[in-house]
């Protein structure tokens, strides 16, 4: 594909699919129209960028399907001056995506060759305000709290860590999804007060659970 085509193909996606899920927020629907998507999806891919589907991206990863990306990013309501704690770089795409929305980025990966990856393509964006580490942030990332948004891209089968809460600054958000394949659901919490949590289901879906995230104990008779 040219470059014009991935340009129509990143556009139609924005209008025929996240438009379609209520995801109204015009700063980032330009974000999902600007940052060329295709550039993060793996060579031989890139075809499918825009396909409403996961990507595999190795190691047993996915690349979330562009709806829902954008739904989790919708939730968090992104501020100019927000602190946002990404946990699963991934490919980078998401963190580069909330790069333009917010202050900075703090984003942590537990696969040391995806973090050097997506810091190659942060680069080739002009991204200057992520900050990626390699780190186990399965039950939480405090080192740079608080943040005004958490983001886990990945499922937490018993629901977050207490430490992600207490990661929040005040009115801080956190978009996680909880529960087991293929029973999960994006939940929002909000922090109200300094022991105060608002918490609501934002929808369903199914994805890879976070690596290292606790699980239930399996018991064999």
């Amino acid at each position: 594909m040219s470059q014009t085509s991935f340009d129509v193909a990143r556009s139609a996606m924005v209008a025929q699919q996240i438009r379609t899920c209520e995801v109204l927020d015009e700063r980032l629907l330009e974000r999902l129209r600007t940052v060329p998507r295709e550039a993060f999806v793996p060579e031989g891919q890139r075809a499918a960028a825009f396909a409403d589907a996961p990507i595999p991206i190795g190691r047993g990863q996915v690349m979330f399907a562009p709806m829902l990306d954008a739904r989790l990013v919708n939730a968090l309501a992104l501020t100019p001056t927000d602190r946002v704690l990404e946990v699963g770089t991934g490919t980078g795409y998401l963190t580069t995506v909330m790069a333009g929305l917010a202050r900075i980025i703090y984003s942590v990966e537990i696969i040391p060759e995806f973090k050097l990856r997506a810091a190659v393509s942060l680069a080739a964006q002009g991204v200057a305000n992520a900050l990626l580490e390699v780190g186990d942030a399965a039950r939480g990332w405090p080192r740079h709290a608080p943040y005004d948004a958490i983001l886990v891209s990945g499922a937490l089968p018993l629901g977050p860590d207490a430490r992600f809460r207490e990661s929040l600054a005040v009115g801080g958000r956190l978009v996680v999804i909880v529960g087991e394949s293929p029973a999960m659901e994006a939940r929002l919490i909000v922090r109200e007060g300094a022991d105060r949590f608002s918490e609501r289901s934002l929808f369903e879906t199914d994805v890879p659970v976070l690596t290292n995230a606790p699980q239930r104990e399996s018991f064999f008779f």
